[in-house]
């Protein structure tokens, strides 16, 4: 009973490791002997920061389930090993080699990156690209570039249209103000002769009685 429980303990550990691999775009195999407890802790840490992390688990069971997988990694398994894992391609990788740069006691073996085995100078290539983080935080930075140059681009043209446009002068269409004038013409001439009229309309008559009395003196 006691070794049936074993052998199922062991085969959950497979299918974890299993697990990791499946659900991982690179996986780095390193090994870890020499560093103090606070220099893994710090290790630790510094792949936490990439959204990375690693296990220890012994090299049967991780033998086993890099098999299980297809993938022959049984040269890099001796010796005490450790595997980083992440979805991020190159953070594991970058955070490993920079630690190693540091520290000799942690030296790099072999990875997975995107489903392919990457020997160490594979590792390395990859050591010194970006990261996805540090490939966002660029690509933002050139696109608010191009933003920024294409405001400044388009304020200069609008400048320019406006120094060329000519002053707008609001003038009357001229056939439209010769009608207006012809017609003010012809209601001033057609006031001033009925003005007129009337005057000659209103002759000036002499009273009759003082008619008579006029020709009563004479008699």
């Amino acid at each position: 009973m006691a070794s049936e429980a074993v052998l199922k303990q062991k085969q959950g550990i497979v299918e974890e490791i299993k697990n990791k691999i499946d659900n991982s775009t690179t996986v780095v195999l390193f090994d870890y002997r020499g560093l103090t407890d606070a220099e893994i802790k710090e290790l630790r840490n510094k792949l936490r920061e990439a959204n990375a992390d690693y296990k220890v688990y012994k090299n049967t069971l991780m033998a086993r389930a890099f098999n299980d997988l297809k993938y022959d990694l049984n040269d890099e398994l001796k010796g005490p090993s450790a595997f980083a894992f992440s979805e991020d391609q190159v953070a594991p990788i970058k955070v490993l080699a920079e630690f190693a740069k540091t520290h000799e006691a942690l030296t790099l073996k072999v990875g997975i990156i995107d489903g392919e085995k990457a020997d160490l100078d594979k590792l390395k290539e990859f050591a010194v690209l970006p990261s996805r983080d540090e490939l966002l935080t660029m690509l933002a930075g050139g696109m608010i570039g191009l933003v920024r140059d294409l405001s400044i681009a388009l304020n200069l043209y609008a400048e320019q249209k406006e120094g060329d446009a000519p002053a707008e002068v609001k003038e009357e269409p001229k056939e439209e103000a010769k009608e207006e004038a012809v017609e003010e013409k012809k209601e001033e001439s057609a006031e001033e002769p009925a003005e007129e009229e009337k005057k000659e309309e209103t002759p000036v008559e002499e009273p009759k009685e003082e008619k008579e009395e006029s020709s009563e003196e004479e008699k």
